[in-house]
């Protein structure tokens, strides 16, 4: 499963450091979703549209569903119990996770100190 900031940088990435076959998240979905509305910048906004019309044109996304909310219980408390922050900004980073761990996919992304802690819950590689 790709994390939102590969699916950002996919152009611009090796493709032998990614999966044969790729899969998103809804949650995913939603974050592309939201950039065209996070920019003031026309060609920026104009770059996101187009970024998240690709997406939705190539991938299914998994949907967040009652395995992947059990799944981010368990994140959560592994979260937590290793001292760091799960609300706010990084709890949409966390459902991406649980949506990996749910569907027992390992999780490509940019950002693998988002996900620390989580080792035994969810495979992260970085690329």
């Amino acid at each position: 499963m790709l994390d939102t900031s590969v699916v950002i940088d996919l152009d611009e990435l090796d493709p032998e450091g990614l999966p044969v076959e790729m899969a998103v998240s809804a949650i995913t979905m939603a974050e592309l979703a939201a950039g065209p509305h996070a920019t003031s910048d026309p060609d920026e906004r104009a770059r996101r549209q187009d970024r998240l019309q690709r997406t939705e044109a190539t991938f299914e996304p998994f949907p967040f569903d009652a395995d992947a909310a059990r799944a981010y219980g368990r994140i959560y408390a592994a979260v937590v119990a290793a001292g760091r922050k799960a609300r706010g900004a990084r709890a949409v980073d966390l459902l991406i996770a649980a949506t990996a761990s749910a569907v027992r996919l390992p999780l490509y992304t940019r950002n693998p100190d988002d996900f620390k802690a989580l080792d035994n819950l969810v495979e992260v590689v970085a690329v």
